[in-house]
């Protein structure tokens, strides 16, 4: 399945014609994220030669991403936008070769032009200045540090590296107990059940499950802080376990499942039937989305990266309660591991199930615990 890719791009000169630079920004389509930056200084040029030059990059770092992608182009420079539309005529010398080769990076008919004010388009403008800072001081533009590509393991969630300092050496890691939801009425059909379903509560059986869990957490004694999805069946079973804890729960959107668009409440066998060839590219590629689903294993990848950043932030040092889901509680585990994204596919984790990572103040995770249930036997 292509992607859809947002471009937003910029360009400035300091005299008009002067020192110039560019900056362009590529977002994925569906959840915002950075995917490509790229920023250069050009040399003595105009404002008009710069954008056009920022669009060009933008066009190929999209491309290099996905060659059968859709791109939304966004500038703040109407003449850009216009020209590139083909609603205004391209009359300055300098100007043609440059639409010329901006057309040439994707077939006609898969990039849109719209036009967007300068205080939205901050990012690409900001790269623009940091590559006309960098040139007029003698030096190449570096980004300020790695962007995430969907569906790749990034550098904070590498494998380990060879030569790890002692953990004492480190500081105390920052601890996360993620706990899987108890039954609901769909688990044991093994039904789709994700954030685009009907949100089902615990069933009896979940609930018992919850309060196993609660037990034995705290027998262990060390969870100090409790976060969890706010979908129902994640809220309930962090309410019981915070409450047997004597903790408050604070709620995470980033941990709530992915959403699985029509195939919600269907078993595997009903969706093999009714959509073999999405349910095929969805077990191929990480891209993929669910039929009628606008996230794909990609998009979860990032929010659920952001939302463990956010806790590793808010609760360094601690041991902390993640209640989630099946997929971003794997994602998390994926991701500490450093495993390929079709790892997702190969780990079991059953209801109320519990598993630890543990984070290092160097970047490093450790699996500690996968798939534990023994404390609902």
């Amino acid at each position: 399945m292509a992607a859809r890719f947002v471009v937003e791009a910029d360009g400035g000169s300091r005299g008009n014609p002067g020192p110039a630079g560019y900056g362009a920004v590529v977002r994925d389509g569906d959840t915002g994220q950075v995917v490509a930056e790229a920023a250069e200084f050009i040399g003595h040029a105009t404002n008009n030669v710069a954008e056009y030059r920022g669009l060009i990059a933008g066009l190929r770092a999209a491309h290099a991403l996905d060659p059968e992608a859709s791109v939304d182009v966004r500038m703040d420079s109407k003449l850009v936008v216009e020209q590139m539309s083909g609603r205004w005529k391209i009359k300055h010398p300098d100007m043609r070769p440059l639409a010329a080769e901006a057309r040439e990076v994707f077939p006609g008919g898969r990039v849109t032009y719209g036009w967007i004010p300068r205080e939205r388009n901050k990012d690409a403008d900001r790269l623009a200045n940091e590559a006309m800072d960098a040139g007029q001081a003698g030096r190449q533009w570096e980004p300020r540090k790695p962007v995430a590509v969907p569906g790749e393991p990034q550098p904070e969630t590498a494998a380990p590296k060879a030569g790890w300092a002692a953990p004492a050496d480190l500081g105390t890691p920052t601890t996360f107990v993620l706990l899987r939801h108890g039954e609901t009425p769909l688990t044991p059909e093994k039904r789709f059940s994700g954030s685009g379903g009907s949100d089902p509560e615990l069933s009896d059986k979940g609930r018992w499950q919850a309060e196993r869990a609660a037990e034995a957490l705290a027998a262990r004694g060390s969870v100090q802080a409790v976060v969890a999805s706010p979908m129902l069946r994640t809220r309930q079973t962090a309410e019981i376990v915070a409450a047997r804890l004597g903790l408050d729960v604070r709620y995470e959107d980033g941990l709530r499942e992915v959403d699985f668009g029509d195939w919600e409440g269907l078993t595997f066998a009903e969706v093999q039937q009714r959509h073999p060839d999405d349910l095929t590219a969805w077990l191929g590629s990480t891209k993929a989305r669910p039929t009628g689903s606008t996230e794909s294993f990609a998009s979860l990848t990032h929010r659920a990266g952001v939302a463990r950043d956010k806790i590793l932030a808010r609760y360094a040092g601690k041991t902390v309660l993640v209640v989630s889901h099946v997929s971003p509680i794997k994602t998390l585990v994926r991701l500490a591991l450093g495993a390929p994204p079709d790892s997702l596919f190969r780990m079991e984790l059953s209801a109320a199930s519990i598993c630890a990572v543990q984070y290092y103040a160097d970047g490093n995770a450790s699996l500690r615990l996968l798939n534990d249930t023994s404390h609902l036997r």
